[in-house]
């Protein structure tokens, strides 16, 4: 199994600190986060710098707050001077971080991000030289010169975040691998996602397990397992604030989880989130445990994906609690931990 890593240290500079750290445990990947004060790309050039051997990316970057351009152009930025080792990830985000954090227009994901992933792979195919063209029905692109020299590859591995069922088919239709969101559930992946990205893989007459499924899997550490658990509670409440995840509680008929994580939100009351998630969705969603426990708890995964991505709780955690984990994290879940 291959392990990456979500770079959740708060700062660019202690994020390159992650990804040395992360190379040198023998991790596969290190992956930055997008939110409306962190910007996915930028971090990455320094890491690309800094780093030799491990594959990195944006878990995930806005895909619609940008021209398809400007993320082809710093994919292939950041493959050239990394010498292929980039990969795109890219996510619909939320109605409300769309048009309220970043004034502009949300509908039709599912499709738009199809589009979205076609369109970028006949960009980056097409940066050898010759016009490029693109006639969508949510793009349309008319480059008449368009070459870039120095690109060491001819296609980027593009990463889909998904958790409902139509981005799950999108997913499972263009891309390269499904990212996981930290609130699906063990159930849901074996249950929804798996079955919708093979069923979308056929359609799209691609192989089987052409998107593979690389899941946000929240991840707490401590001698103390209630701390464990309550490390990891209020990023799982944060989440369950927003109602598109909440077909994930249907599956588990925990519908009154979101509720009550929604009312809290009126007030940003983290306690009152973290109170309403019970353990038997921590068990489900998380890596909650001491490190004794770590070995069973990841074998859970193992029949869902061969490279989970480790994600320590950053929501309603003191800082040293944040850094006891990714700690932990490193030593634990890298290829050099024995």
């Amino acid at each position: 199994m291959q392990s990456g890593l979500i770079l959740t240290s708060g700062t660019v500079r202690g994020d390159v600190d992650l990804a040395l750290r992360a190379e040198a445990a023998g991790f596969d990947s290190v992956f930055t986060i997008e939110f409306f004060n962190r910007h996915g790309y930028v971090p990455l050039g320094a890491i690309a710098q800094a780093t030799g051997r491990i594959r990195f990316g944006t878990g995930i970057a806005n895909a619609f707050t940008r021209s398809p351009l400007l993320h082809a152009s710093a994919a292939m930025d950041l493959d050239e001077i990394s010498g292929g080792r980039m990969v795109l990830g890219l996510g619909s985000g939320t109605r409300r971080m769309n048009q309220d954090w970043f004034g502009v227009p949300f509908s039709e994901p599912a499709a738009r991000m199809r589009e979205l992933v076609t369109l970028l792979r006949q960009a980056i195919a097409s940066q050898r030289g010759g016009g490029f063209r693109f006639d969508g029905q949510f793009w349309k692109l008319n480059v008449p010169i368009y070459s870039r020299p120095g690109a060491p590859r001819a296609e980027i591995p593009i990463w889909v975040a998904a958790v409902n069922r139509g981005m799950i088919a999108a997913a499972g239709a263009v891309a390269d691998a499904l990212v996981g969101h930290p609130i699906a559930t063990r159930r849901w992946h074996r249950e929804v996602t798996l079955p919708g990205l093979r069923r979308a893989e056929e359609r799209a007459g691609r192989e089987v397990g052409a998107c593979k499924l690389a899941p946000y899997v929240v991840t707490s550490i401590s001698d103390d397992r209630d701390q464990a658990i309550q490390d990891a509670k209020g990023q799982i409440g944060f989440y369950l604030t927003t109602e598109l995840y909440h077909s994930v509680l249907a599956l588990h008929d925990m519908r009154e989880v979101g509720q009550a994580c929604r009312k809290a939100l009126r007030t940003f009351d983290v306690a009152a989130m973290a109170a309403a998630v019970p353990d038997t969705l921590v068990e489900e969603i998380a890596i909650a445990c001491t490190p004794d426990e770590v070995h069973d708890r990841l074998a859970q995964w193992e029949d869902l994906t061969d490279e989970p991505l480790f994600y320590a709780p950053a929501v309603g955690v003191e800082p040293e609690r944040l850094h006891a984990n990714l700690d932990a994290i490193l030593d634990l879940f890298g290829s050099s931990s024995g």
